[in-house]
């Protein structure tokens, strides 16, 4: 290589080594979410077997405007959601004639707790559940009417406004019983190198978090607020497409949402993510 060429190689190598430096730690210790008064929990300690020694929510990964939205339901975009979710809650629907709330009643009642302990296992239709699942499963056999898309406004509006009702609440998945087989299954998954640049979840999110990868500064991978409105997306998205977006970014063919893969991907990183508050809608870049 040429003499200029080697410096300006080193000179690119140095100050690649400098942005990394200075993107070593997370975003500031004393930053704490508070929402209408409520302190977010945005650190707590990884369940016993958890490689990690902390749990710490993506909001601390984001700038200080990126934070502040979130602060805020009036400033949060993702609110304009959750009121699409309150009256989907009201409105009838199918040949039953009945709303969600002719059953379920008031959902800062019935529905408080149930986002923090999603996926789980449901006896009755013998398989593991998302969110997205009981919600398409009371719509079929309870109200009579066809199940919404999984990305469709109408989903991320109820998983929003469902996910509200557990805001704040600590995340607490079961990971025994019938459950057990999806958890190791989606811990294979969280560690198989994929597509053509040959990386796994873990080697981001558990190897790499704290780093700067391009302009991003990568997280844990926390999903407690989900469904999460990005900037980038300038909408909100569910869980299973960020998984999505992860697997197309190594060029990996990536799984369809709501499959059995991503369904226990989603029970092993929500457990990961054990003791975070919800806190949906999340804001992030």
């Amino acid at each position: 290589m040429p003499k200029l060429g080697r410096m300006a190689a080193s000179v690119t190598a140095a100050g690649l080594a400098l942005s990394l430096a200075a993107f070593q730690s997370h975003a500031d210790e004393s930053a704490e979410l508070i929402i209408d008064g409520t302190t977010i929990a945005t650190k707590a300690a990884a369940p016993e077997g958890s490689p990690l020694e902390e749990n710490i929510s993506g909001w601390r990964f984001r700038s200080a405007e990126t934070q502040a939205l979130e602060t805020d339901d009036f400033d949060n975009p993702g609110f304009v959601a959750v009121d699409y979710g309150a009256e989907l809650w009201e409105d009838a629907a199918g040949s039953s004639g009945k709303s969600c709330a002719s059953c379920h009643g008031d959902a800062s009642e019935s529905m408080k707790g149930l986002r923090a302990s999603m996926p789980k296992w449901n006896d009755e239709k013998g398989t593991l559940m998302t969110l997205e699942d009981h919600i398409n499963w009371s719509r079929e056999e309870h109200q009579g009417a066809d199940p919404w898309k999984w990305e469709s406004p109408e989903m991320l509006a109820m998983t929003a406004f469902l996910g509200v009702q557990s805001r704040g609440m600590p995340v607490n998945v079961k990971i025994d019983g019938p459950a057990e087989e999806w958890f190791n299954k989606g811990k294979e998954l969280y560690y198989t190198r994929v597509g053509q640049l040959d990386l796994a979840c873990a080697n981001c999110h558990e190897d790499n978090w704290g780093n700067m990868i391009r302009a991003d500064h990568l997280s844990q991978g926390q999903i407690n607020g989900f469904p999460t409105y990005r900037l980038k997306w300038q909408g909100l998205g569910s869980t299973h497409r960020r998984f999505k977006g992860c697997m197309d970014n190594v060029r990996a063919k990536p799984f369809k949402r709501g499959s059995d893969e991503f369904t226990a991907l989603e029970l092993y990183i929500a457990w990961r993510g054990s003791g975070l508050s919800v806190e949906t809608p999340a804001v992030r870049n």
